[in-house]
């Protein structure tokens, strides 16, 4: 059976029932791909077990009106039209008044048309993630993409045109990339204007021609800090701008943490980008100061402000800084005040 997976996030306070799609139908073998191991998936699922998926959540789904089915892990557009419209048949069963509230799925840039939006449209489709990955053309060569950042710009303007939700997915560590050229990139996603982005840094897997290519030295990723440095950055920029970054880091999988050789997987790696974006704006609030201070952040989002296993409240600490963190409802998310 397909994997199922309830994800939640408090900011939007929306859930997705997440069908794996196995790579199946994708044109191109980009440079860090390897499908099993990073959705876990190895069956395709039949349009009855996405029946059977989808009347199981039904019943255990708290609050349907604001949960989406996602065919998510392949191209989605880019698998065989029957077996696409057996999928969506299935899942449109389950779609309106008292049951989910749309259907999300994830495809590639150069998987997208008139036609193909049409008949997601007619199925209940409400969302489309597009994989992105860099906006830098020849990053995008140099990992056999297969299609360039002006597809991007052009399947957007079509996405957008049919009143979908949109979505881009971003790597952060390509081979061929730079900081220069992630920013870049984030600057010309957010100038698009989708509705949400997922930051996926690189995680390099065996039995790709990423790890080849990290093997035989040819591929230098950046290091660790610097990837947490360029994500935190980019979900500050993003936040910003109004784009809701519901996915930063892959999900946590026996699969991933077998076959990786290097990169920059962490599982709490969202978590980890939070603290130094909280750990930078506690240094701005504190303006200089070498005293202790108590410093207000959003009541939700104190755990955050303290850092993974306090790295926060130890890091100032070392610097002579005794800071307490305390909560407050009315303080938006990622902000600071210095109370005292």
């Amino acid at each position: 059976m397909p994997q199922r997976k309830l994800s939640n996030s408090w900011a939007m306070k929306h859930s997705n029932i997440s069908v794996f799609i196995p790579h199946i139908g994708c044109p191109h073998k980009c440079s860090f791909c390897d499908q099993r191991t990073i959705s876990g998936a190895q069956h395709a699922p039949t349009g009855r077990e996405v029946r059977e998926i989808c009347e199981k959540a039904l019943a255990e789904v708290k609050d349907p009106g604001n949960t989406e089915i996602a065919f998510f892990g392949g191209s989605f557009t880019a698998v065989s039209r029957d077996y696409m419209t057996e999928l969506l048949e299935a899942a449109h069963e389950f779609v309106g008044e008292g049951r989910f509230s749309g259907i999300r799925c994830s495809t590639r840039p150069d998987c997208i048309d008139f036609d193909i939006l049409q008949l997601l449209k007619s199925y209940g489709v409400t969302a489309i993630e597009l994989g992105a990955q860099s906006m830098d053309d020849e990053v995008l060569e140099l990992n056999e993409r297969g299609h360039t950042a002006a597809d991007v710009e052009n399947a957007c303007e079509l996405i957008r045109a049919f009143g979908f939700e949109l979505g881009l997915q971003m790597m952060i560590g390509l081979y061929g990339s730079t900081p220069q050229k992630e920013w870049a990139t984030v600057e010309k996603i957010a100038a698009l204007r989708p509705d949400t982005v997922r930051i996926y840094p690189v995680v390099v897997l065996k039995n790709t021609r990423l790890g080849e290519l990290m093997l035989s030295g040819e591929y230098k990723p950046f290091s660790f800090e610097k990837a947490v440095d360029i994500a935190a950055s980019s979900m500050t920029m993003f936040e910003g701008s109004g784009i809701k970054v519901i996915k930063c880091g892959l999900h946590a999988s026996e699969f991933v943490e077998h076959d990786m050789v290097g990169g920059f997987y962490h599982p709490a790696f969202r978590e980890l980008c939070e603290a130094l974006i909280y750990r930078h704006n506690i240094e701005f609030a504190l303006g200089g100061s070498s005293r202790n201070a108590v410093i207000a952040v959003n009541d939700r989002c104190i755990s955050k402000a303290a850092g993974q296993k306090r790295s926060n409240i130890a890091y100032f600490a070392e610097r002579g800084v005794d800071i307490k963190i305390v909560g407050d409802k009315d303080i938006p998310k990622y902000e600071c005040e210095l109370r005292r």
